[in-house]
């Protein structure tokens, strides 16, 4: 093939978002080379650069010939179903790639494969990224958050592409090289964990300002929208107010009342709690959040146990505590309540990043993952620019809770904050995340727990030992033994 006619980049995989992204790239002005299996993708890739170009874009349908139309050094982008279909796909493109080409792999994976994969083809000289893509088809098209990690090499071969191809914000495109390894796939994954907590708490949100402020839709509407406007404006908050203005197509009524109430989810939610735990890195919201979409899954039971516990004599208190309601002052304090569970759900994402960061040697840059968070993403808000500051003043900020600014802003909103649960709480109207990122901050914020009984008692039946507060060392005691001795206590509550 005459190198002038050659591709700058190739993409394999053809589902919406590898179209997507392949048109996006297409677009910027990078000649690109797209493959898929299923060869009807192809020519409709191709159909929709010509009506929405026309682009440079050139379809092929084999792998070998899909290779051969890239210019060395080859750099490909895979966008498959995570799993066993990336190591298909991988497979057939190797066998005519060469060293020093690159594979891309764009799709929300596990991590400690991104690792495997690495080690396998450079084996043969080849070079790997694994790149979390956050925006969905939307983002995609028109700008995505690109997080990519592994070889730098491979990602200085593409790095103009990523450049202009990212969403672009007022402090450059958001796409930074991640770190080594799987580290690209690891910051997706927290990315998704944090808006798991995002989606959860503004839900809870919604149910509150709904069943207990007695808002109707379009009030709904109108103040999501008002909150879009101020500290809470983000991606998730606009789509929301959206929402509440949709009308239902196939009855009378709002769309979003006729939605069943199951979460669906992909495992990215699961697998950051599962390495939450074991990095020994607390993240109840997120936590919170999984067990939710768990829950929502049981709604045959739901519905069973609503109907035995009111024959048990169970009574639905939101009546008597919408009563005596100040919508006006409900409606600020949820927004309040809802910015600073939102900080602390954003500060345990954080703290896993930093902790992976640390086990892994990958010297991760929190300040610029929040920047790069700024555009194109799912969590996409205005205060990840204030996130970004808060590490940039301190790399080694040990929480966001303690960022002068956000903990300033914390102590003014807690009052609020703890009116909205306490009132949640008396109406049986459930806010796990809310209730979560106000436990996380009461226990972060106290000086003294009451670890020191559970770790008596750990010491009473395990042996396992305790340290005090006044001296040194690793202490046991018989407390049995000691406690049977002593009838001192126990005689004066006779």
């Amino acid at each position: 093939m005459d190198a002038s006619t050659l591709s700058r980049i190739g993409l394999a995989g053809l589902a919406v978002m590898g179209q997507n992204l392949a048109l996006n790239i297409a677009e910027k002005g990078f000649p690109i080379s797209v493959y898929n299996r299923t060869t009807s993708k192809v020519d409709e890739t191709l159909h929709r650069a010509q009506s929405e170009g026309p682009f440079p874009l050139t379809g092929q349908y084999s792998p070998r010939d899909f290779v051969l139309s890239i210019q060395r050094p080859r750099s490909i982008i895979i966008l498959v179903k995570a799993g066993n279909p990336v190591d298909q796909t991988i497979s057939a493109l190797t066998e005519f790639m060469e060293p020093g080409d690159t594979i891309i792999d764009g799709g929300n994976e596990w991590y400690q494969n991104t690792e495997r994969r690495i080690q396998e083809v450079g084996e043969k000289g080849i070079l790997y990224l694994g790149m979390g893509v956050s925006g969905g088809e939307e983002g995609a098209r028109h700008g995505p958050s690109l997080m990519p990690g592994g070889s730098f090499e491979a990602y200085k071969n593409i790095e103009s592409v990523l450049k202009s191809v990212a969403a672009q914000v007022d402090d450059g495109p958001c796409v930074t090289y991640i770190g080594e390894g799987g580290s690209g796939n690891f910051v997706k994954m927290v990315h998704n964990g944090i808006e798991y907590g995002d989606m959860q708490l503004i839900s809870e949100a919604y149910d509150v300002l709904k069943n207990v402020g007695g808002l109707s839709n379009d009030e709904l509407a109108e103040i999501f929208g008002e909150w879009n406007r101020g500290e809470l404006e983000s991606f998730l908050i606009e789509i929301t107010s959206d929402i509440f203005k949709v009308k239902d197509d196939l009855a009378d009524g709002d769309l979003v009342d006729k939605i069943l109430d199951k979460t669906g989810m992909k495992g990215t939610g699961k697998w950051t709690v599962q390495q939450a735990a074991e990095l020994s890195v607390a993240a109840p919201t997120i936590a919170a959040s999984l067990d939710c979409r768990y829950l929502s899954g049981l709604k045959e039971e739901r519905e069973s146990a609503a109907k035995i516990l009111e024959q048990a004599g169970l009574k639905e208190e939101v009546g008597s505590v919408k009563s005596g309601v100040d919508k006006k002052r409900l409606v600020d304090d949820v927004r309040q309540a809802l910015y600073a569970s939102k900080i602390c759900s954003y500060a345990q994402g954080m703290n896993l990043l930093r902790a992976k960061s640390v086990e892994k040697g990958w010297d991760l840059n929190l300040g610029e993952l929040a920047r790069i968070w700024k555009g194109g993403c799912i969590i996409r808000a205005v205060f990840l620019d204030r996130i970004k500051k808060a590490y940039q003043r301190n790399p080694n900020l040990a929480s966001l809770v303690v960022d002068p600014e956000f903990a300033r802003e914390m102590v003014q909103r807690q009052a609020a904050w703890r009116r909205v649960v306490g009132l949640a709480i008396s109406a049986g109207i459930s806010t796990p995340g809310m209730c979560a990122s106000l436990a996380y901050f009461d226990t972060y914020r106290r000086a003294r727990l009451p670890a020191n009984l559970v770790q008596a008692q750990r010491d009473l039946f395990g042996a396992h030992t305790y340290e005090r507060t006044d001296r040194p060392g690793a202490f046991h005691t018989e407390w049995t033994k000691l406690a049977r001795k002593s009838n001192a206590g126990v005689g004066a509550f006779n």
